[in-house]
């Protein structure tokens, strides 16, 4: 295919990150790959910052790692789609008119989902999978303590454990935050940016403490959170928004309340496991889009000629939920 398309790049200048909109040619599907013509796709957080896997400074990369759209030509191998079919799922290079997908990860889309919803699904979802069911084995009933609970992250743990039927305390800098999670079942908000929330959590769990903490803040909280879980407490850690990549650990908690400290991420996989990753999430959060159960929190939808607007918007923390662009 000889068409070519816009589509934003991003590079490292100093400690910030910048997209251009340059003019590519389209992609093609390689063998066990799908070409998707994008209707949606969504902002992470990750990407933007400059620490997160971008290649050295001034070196330019496709934007972009989740979307939804139609398929529209299928690589060598592919049996299970064909063009026509409607799908989301990661994608390198999402903030674009098409992009390809590892047919292993391109999932069939619920009827139930418009294309801005559905591109908010697919990196938050299955990290919560990975965190919640997979690594974390969250119980219904059980306490789960969520940090920086407003991010896209943290509102998909809190909708997937409740419809597990768990318990949900959440972190957030911002009392407004909290109050509008409530809408989403947060049992209990707890006002902070600092790491000073165990003594909330453990009146709250009546001093038994949480069975699974989510980190998506870093190191500058992973004590407290080490803190705040009960006896066989899973502590997982998907994120550093907050810079610090070292800890102190407290061997005692770690030995005597036999606790299992693990991290999650999507990006640093390789294709077989995000495979796995994706045949979880269809057995066990999919039937949830189809009936309802689940929809992802969209804060805003952008044009995708505003996707630097929609950038600044994510990295002023005003956001609850996901932030979306809509291709043309």
């Amino acid at each position: 295919m000889n068409a070519t398309m816009n589509a934003y790049t991003i590079h490292a200048e100093s400690r910030a990150t910048v997209l251009a909109l340059r003019e590519v040619p389209v992609p093609e599907a390689a063998a066990g790959q799908v070409l998707v013509r994008l209707h949606a796709a969504a902002l992470n957080r990750g990407e933007f910052i400059a620490a997160h896997g971008l290649h050295a400074k001034g070196a330019a990369k496709p934007a972009g790692a989740e979307g939804a759209g139609e398929i529209v030509a299928i690589g060598a191998g592919v049996e299970k789609l064909k063009p026509g079919d409607r799908v989301m799922g990661r994608c390198a290079g999402a903030f674009a008119a098409y992009a390809v997908m590892d047919a292993r990860e391109a999932v069939a889309m619920p009827s139930t989902l418009s294309w801005e919803a559905a591109a908010a699904v697919p990196l938050a979802f299955m990290t919560v999978h990975d965190m919640l069911i997979a690594q974390g084995r969250l119980a219904p009933g059980a306490w789960l303590l969520v940090t920086a609970i407003s991010s896209g992250v943290g509102v998909a743990a809190l909708q997937t454990a409740k419809a597990i039927g768990a318990n949900v305390i959440g972190t957030s800098g911002s009392q407004s935050k909290l109050d509008k999670l409530q809408m989403c079942g947060l049992d209990v908000g707890v006002r902070t940016r600092s790491g000073d929330f165990c003594d909330a959590v453990m009146k709250t769990t009546d001093g038994r403490g949480v069975s699974l903490v989510v980190n998506n803040v870093g190191g500058s909280v992973f004590a407290e959170c080490v803190r705040c879980l009960g006896f066989e407490g899973r502590l997982a850690t998907v994120g550093y928004v907050d810079g610090v990549l070292k800890a102190e650990i407290d061997i005692e908690a770690l030995h005597a309340k036999r606790l299992t400290l693990f991290g999650v991420s999507n990006k640093l996989r390789n294709a077989a496991q995000r495979a796995e990753t994706a045949r979880g999430f269809v057995a066990d959060l999919l039937p949830m889009f189809a009936d309802g159960r689940l929809r992802p929190l969209i804060d805003r939808v952008f044009p995708f000629d505003q996707l630097p607007a929609a950038k600044a918007y994510m990295e002023s923390n005003a956001h609850v939920g996901k932030i979306v662009v809509r291709l043309p």
